[in-house]
């Protein structure tokens, strides 16, 4: 009875991976010394390698003869294509999409940015990305060709188990954004793309390497355009039913609040987010219209910035607190540019969860700033991709659409 195709792989992909780690341990190898140390047959190894080198994930570089004994014949030896990329993570944020590159060996070889305008659409944006691609690729020295997935971190509520598109008339086909961003890399690239929300990306990232043993269970929450969260709970990375969990931002704080975007009042988002707190100090009288006029106003102690920013942070901390209360997290995590500018955001979330918290010591998580950079989210994607993490254990395996290739007409929500 023979073996199912999925079984046969995963067969193969572990001996893939077996064979790229002991490359990246040891350098350049013969097939010879590469079978001794992974203990397969000399045939196996010789088409687990020819797969390899068909995609680009290794190439052939001098042979043994400097070293060799005897008078047999040279034997070429197999080394990692420095120049390959193999997996690529994107994050697409309000006004920016970052990009980064690893190797076979799981490496991150390359990165980059490209800004656009917050108001530009869909389209505009995808071609921003493919061009910082194109620009990454020229400035490292990579190559696209062995490319084996693409993981896409995707702004606002999203769900990977999203419908496919139903077209709504003979000229063309109503596709969401999310659906024309998946179909965008899946026609340019020709690979395997996965797509979901950046923010469970980021703390997916964020849990895996920043902390120094990992963590079983944690909450995220990241201030920017929007509040974006994620969380980790018994290990696992949470979807949720639909796909929508860690939709921290539009949690209610005050019920007689501002209008939320989302048609609520009140979210901690109409309160805790990078445009919000921009708003409320303008409001009170101080003209604050970017980071930088926000950094300044904080160096100076002014007070209005400050009472916003407390404001901001107590309400951000009464949604962790509550989340802790309720989850009993080892760790929370808030991300941000504006946190690292604007410490009192952070202080007073941190002093708001202690109030909200059960009094007993033992349930007190870790309270800290995000440690990873802005490489964050597309590092998360891409471990999304490599889906070995046990944090992934119930995570979608993703079963995307195929590619829309219809009318070339499409009107993008």
């Amino acid at each position: 009875m023979s073996k199912p195709a999925g079984v046969h792989t995963l067969i193969r992909q572990t001996h893939e991976d077996r064979v790229l780690q002991v490359l990246r341990e040891h350098g350049a190898l013969t097939r010879g010394q590469i079978a001794e140390h992974v203990g397969l047959s000399r045939t196996t190894l010789s088409e687990i390698t020819n797969v390899l080198l068909e995609r680009g994930a290794i190439t052939t570089t001098n042979t043994d003869g400097d070293i060799r004994a005897g008078r047999g014949r040279p034997a070429e030896r197999l080394v990692l294509d420095p120049g390959a990329g193999q997996f690529m993570g994107v994050d697409f944020g309000h006004s920016r999409v970052r990009i980064a590159v690893s190797d076979a060996a799981h490496h991150i070889i390359a990165s980059g940015v490209e800004f656009y305008d917050p108001d530009s659409g869909w389209a505009e944006r995808v071609d921003s990305c493919f061009r910082l691609i194109e620009q990454v690729g020229a400035d490292s020295g990579i190559h696209y060709g062995a490319l084996q997935g693409i993981g896409i971190g995707f702004p606002g509520p999203f769900s990977p188990r999203m419908p496919k598109p139903v077209p709504t008339s003979d000229s063309g086909t109503a596709v969401p954004a999310g659906q024309f961003v998946y179909d965008s890399f899946a026609e340019r690239f020709d690979t395997s793309v996965i797509i979901d929300n950046n923010t469970r990306f980021a703390a997916l990232a964020e849990a895996i390497w920043g902390s120094d043993a990992g963590v079983q269970s944690l909450v995220y929450a990241r201030l920017s355009d929007g509040i974006g969260g994620g969380l980790v709970v018994g290990g696992h990375l949470v979807t949720g039913t639909s796909g929508f969990a860690g939709e921290l931002g539009h949690i209610s704080v005050s019920p007689n609040g501002v209008l939320c975007r989302c048609g609520k009042r009140g979210c901690v988002e109409t309160v805790a987010s990078v445009p919000a707190i921009f708003a409320s100090c303008t409001a009170r009288g101080v003209a604050i219209n970017s980071l930088e006029d926000l950094r300044a106003a904080v160096a100076k102690g002014d007070p209005v910035v400050v009472g916003v920013l407390r404001d901001a942070g107590d309400a951000l901390g009464r949604v962790l607190g509550s989340l802790a209360v309720a989850l009993n997290p080892a760790e929370i995590v808030i991300a941000g540019d504006i946190v690292h500018i604007a410490g009192v955001i952070f202080e007073q979330a941190v002093a708001t969860i202690g109030y909200e918290l059960l009094p007993v010591p033992e349930a007190a998580p870790h309270i800290r700033v995000a440690h990873l950079g802005d490489d964050v989210g597309a590092l998360g994607a891409i471990a999304a991709l490599f889906h070995r993490s046990p944090l992934l254990a119930s995570y979608p395996e993703t079963t995307q659409p195929e590619p829309h290739r219809g009318p070339t007409q499409r009107n993008i929500s």
